[in-house]
């Protein structure tokens, strides 16, 4: 082969490689919203370990709670398995307030809508972000 071939073929290797591994794009529209006061707050996780604990997330956003539906983009994420928390923080105090320690006062909900007995799981909630856009859609529940 010669110098030429092989940078041709190093050349297409390498932009089979980055075609790969390109980020991806996530919507997320949550619904069910009561609009109120305060925002929500839409809370991307990439991996299992401190799942529920914001400072932990990939991203937040924060969008005002003045209607019953609203959306939020996360672009460039790489390619992995990503979950998502949304809440309405109606009081503005940056957390989902709990009853008791355990039980949600403010509207919340997971991707994928799992049935909750316990403290959510990541695995529950979890789906696949590559290069194509992902749509997710949560449903608060108050």
């Amino acid at each position: 082969m010669t110098l030429t071939k092989h940078a041709i073929a190093a050349f297409l290797g390498a932009l089979f490689v980055h075609a790969a591994a390109a980020a991806g794009d996530l919507t997320v529209t949550v619904e069910g919203i009561e609009p109120g006061p305060g925002a929500v707050r839409v809370v991307l996780y990439d991996k299992a370990d401190g799942f529920r604990h914001e400072d932990k997330a990939a991203a937040v956003q924060s969008v005002p709670a003045t209607q019953a539906s609203v959306t939020a983009a996360f672009l460039n994420l790489p390619p992995g398995q990503y979950a998502v928390i949304a809440y309405h923080d109606a009081n503005g105090n940056g957390k989902l307030d709990l009853t008791l320690g355990m039980f949600p006062s403010e509207g919340w909900g997971l991707s994928l809508d799992p049935t909750v007995l316990g403290p959510p799981r990541f695995g529950a909630s979890a789906f696949d972000v590559g290069a194509d856009p992902v749509f997710q859609t949560v449903r608060l529940h108050y």
